[in-house]
C-alpha cells in the first residue's frame, strides 16, 4: 500500500469521525434544549455558509476517492511534513470530541445563543474561547498539508480570515449582550482561537 493511499484513508476516518461526533452532540444538545435554525441568522448567512462548504466538501472527497482530478491543484511537501500533518489531524478527534463534550447542550447551528445558554469556562473553554473554531481550521491546515493541496490550504486561510473578522466578531457580541461583565473577565483571561494570543 502506497502512502498515498495511506493518508487518504486516515483522512477519510478523520473526517468520519468528526463529522460522527460532530452529529452526536449537536442531536443531543437539540433533544436537550432549545434548537436554533440556520434561517434565523437570515438567507444570506445561510447562502454564504453553503458557498464555502459545498466546494471545500467537494475539494475533499475528491482528494479522498479521485485525487487524479485534482493534479492541477498540488504542491510537493517533504514526506515528513505529510506525516506532521497526518498526525495534527489525528489528534484534532479527541480535540474536538472535548470540546463537544465541555459546551454540551450550548452547541448551536449558528451564531446566535440559546435562551438557557451557560457561559463554559471549563475544559478547552479554559485557554480558548473558540477551541471548536480552532479545532476545525487546524484540522483543515493538516489536511491540506497530507493532501499538499492548494484549494484546502487556501479553504484553511480563508477560514482563517472569516471566523477572526466575521464570524467571531458577531458570536462574540451575543455572548457580550447575554453575560455582559462575567464576558468581558472572561475575555480578559483567554485567547480567542489560541491560549496565548488574547
Amino acid at each position: 500500500m502506497n502512502t498515498g493511499l495511506i493518508f487518504r484513508i486516515l483522512i477519510l476516518l478523520v473526517l468520519v469521525l468528526t463529522f460522527f461526533i460532530s452529529a452526536t452532540y449537536r442531536k443531543r444538545a437539540r433533544e436537550e434544549g432549545e434548537f436554533i435554525r440556520r434561517q434565523e441568522e437570515g438567507w444570506l448567512v445561510l447562502i454564504l455558509r453553503m458557498a464555502f462548504a459545498l466546494p471545500l466538501l467537494v475539494a475533499l472527497l475528491l482528494n479522498i476517492f479521485f485525487p487524479p482530478l485534482l493534479a492541477w491543484s498540488k504542491y510537493k511537501l517533504p514526506l515528513f511534513i505529510q506525516i506532521i500533518g497526518a498526525l495534527i489531524a489525528v489528534f484534532s478527534v479527541p480535540w474536538i470530541l472535548w470540546v463537544f463534550r465541555s459546551i454540551g447542550k450550548n452547541i448551536s447551528e449558528t451564531i446566535l445563543i440559546k435562551q438557557d445558554h451557560e457561559l463554559i469556562t471549563s475544559g478547552p473553554y479554559r485557554w480558548v474561547r473558540h477551541p471548536l473554531y480552532s479545532g476545525a481550521l487546524l484540522l483543515l491546515f493538516s489536511i491540506s498539508l497530507v493532501f499538499e493541496d492548494w484549494i484546502i490550504f487556501g479553504y484553511s486561510l480563508a477560514g482563517l480570515i472569516a471566523f477572526r473578522l466575521l464570524v467571531i466578531p458577531a458570536e462574540e457580541q451575543e455572548l457580550l449582550n447575554a453575560f455582559g461583565e462575567e464576558y468581558e473577565c472572561y475575555q480578559s483571561s483567554t485567547g480567542v482561537l489560541m491560549p496565548w494570543i488574547r
